[in-house]
């Protein structure tokens, strides 16, 4: 087994990444994601070229200011539709951060957010923060998303929202981190 910089992370080796076919460390969060990606793919009807994935975003937070990674956003007709985050452990803590995260990528709130870890998740409607579906099976499929698509609002994002979602996501995400986390540099 191959050893990596950050202790919590064991790398079993290498892995070619579905959707770049980079040649990537093959770890288990690492296994999580390349089975969301294929699920979207083979089973949701997506392109590999619809997905954008390991989307570098930079969050502000007053004088604070941190970059992480958002795993997977989904686009369909030109707009985001999906934003998708793993996060090892309980869904419920990620909730907040995750409707965060789909109100500071674009001017516009992404309709849907996703939290799973892995073997689970929570698809959020992204106006309510409200739970609209559960289990890795609902993840979006390009099916639904065109049937929804013309009641997706695109709301545009104002200031006031866009800096509280970014001190929640700083707080959730940055400050409740472990230091050592390899996602997340604190700039």
């Amino acid at each position: 087994m191959e050893k990596q910089s950050n202790p919590h992370h064991l790398v079993l080796g290498k892995l070619k990444c579905f959707l770049t076919s980079a040649v990537i460390s093959d770890t288990l969060d690492e296994r999580y994601l390349q089975k969301i990606a294929k699920q979207l793919v083979l089973n949701g009807g997506f392109k590999k070229t619809d997905i954008l994935n390991s989307v570098d975003l930079e969050i502000l937070a007053g004088e604070r200011k941190a970059s992480i990674k958002v795993d997977f956003l989904i686009r369909f007709q030109k707009k985001i539709v999906a934003l998708i985050k793993y996060s090892p452990g309980s869904l419920v803590t990620r909730r907040l951060s995750t409707i965060g995260l789909s109100r500071i990528i674009k001017p516009y709130q992404i309709p849907i957010a996703v939290i799973t870890n892995g073997e689970d998740a929570e698809i959020l409607d992204g106006n309510s923060g409200k739970v609209i579906a559960a289990g890795l099976k609902n993840l979006p499929d390009k099916k639904s998303v065109q049937n929804d698509m013309p009641f997706f609002l695109f709301k545009p994002i104002t200031k006031k929202m866009f800096d509280q979602a970014s001190r929640i996501i700083y707080a959730c995400e940055v400050d409740d981190a472990c230091p050592c986390d390899s996602d997340i540099c604190i700039l």
